[in-house]
């Protein structure tokens, strides 16, 4: 499987100058934990957030939003109401929508929801191999992809990223990662805001994910444990520029 043509870490910086010159919109369903993260991390790269799942407004809020994060993490009738009713609006604009399928593996209800999702044809899904395991029944994540239409991120100690032809592997990131609540929802949340604005789904995904992992690399290097990471890696996003991404960059295709 081959990387598109071009450097990923010049992708990437060519799509975080666009997302801070246009502050795309992403509308996420999320779960209460990361209802303070996830946005933080949108303004911090330069995205502009909203997070209502009200069943008298969640349907505006997504016409207005450039890109949708549907995010499985609190699995309440709620919040199920709210992604049924922002999937509508989002597929009837034809804007791009992230399914995060979290903890599918613990929970074989919430497993058959994010199941039936994907007949709404998500852009991209982010995922752990876990939830890939349980979403996909096994298998390859390139098969997956094709099979779907989608592009499949998995991330974890290295990050995998397919479209089902074209496939990049990411070795960036820190192991704090893994230590700070909400870290992978606001993750895909940026992936949302990058599919927003590259019309090449894989090389948006791609990039977003080496954005977080390089910023994660900056920020292990400040941090003394979770609590100030979750602080650095905002400031990392922010001051985030193209020397940092060629220097740390750590892609293979």
């Amino acid at each position: 499987m081959r990387a598109p043509e071009g450097d990923l870490a010049e992708h990437a910086a060519d799509l975080l100058e666009r997302l801070r010159a246009r502050q795309p919109r992403v509308h996420c369903i999320t779960n209460a934990v990361a209802q303070t993260f996830t946005p933080n991390v949108l303004l911090a790269a330069g995205a502009i957030p909203s997070m209502t799942v009200s069943p008298d407004e969640v349907a505006a809020f997504s016409a207005r939003a450039d890109a949708l994060l549907v995010n499985l993490g609190t699995f309440d009738a709620g919040r199920r109401a709210a992604t049924e009713m922002a999937l509508a609006q989002v597929t009837k604009d034809g804007k791009p929508w992230v399914l995060d399928p979290v903890l599918i593996d613990r929970s074989p209800p919430r497993a058959d929801y994010a199941r039936s999702l994907l007949a709404h044809r998500p852009a991209a899904i982010r995922m752990n191999a876990e939830e890939f395991a349980t979403l996909s029944g096994g298998g390859l994540p390139q098969d997956f992809a094709a099979s779907w239409g989608t592009i499949v991120a998995i991330t974890g100690e290295t990050d995998i990223v397919s479209d089902g032809s074209r496939t990049f592997s990411i070795a960036n990131g820190h192991p704090l990662m893994g230590r700070v609540t909400a870290m992978g929802c606001s993750e895909s949340a940026l992936v949302a805001a990058a599919l927003a604005l590259e019309p090449d789904p894989l090389k948006a995904v791609a990039a977003a994910v080496l954005i977080v992992g390089v910023a994660g690399n900056i920020a292990g290097e400040a941090a003394n444990g979770p609590g100030s990471f979750g602080v650095h890696i905002l400031d990392a996003l922010f001051n985030l520029d193209r020397a940092a991404l060629r220097a740390r960059a750590r892609v293979s295709s």
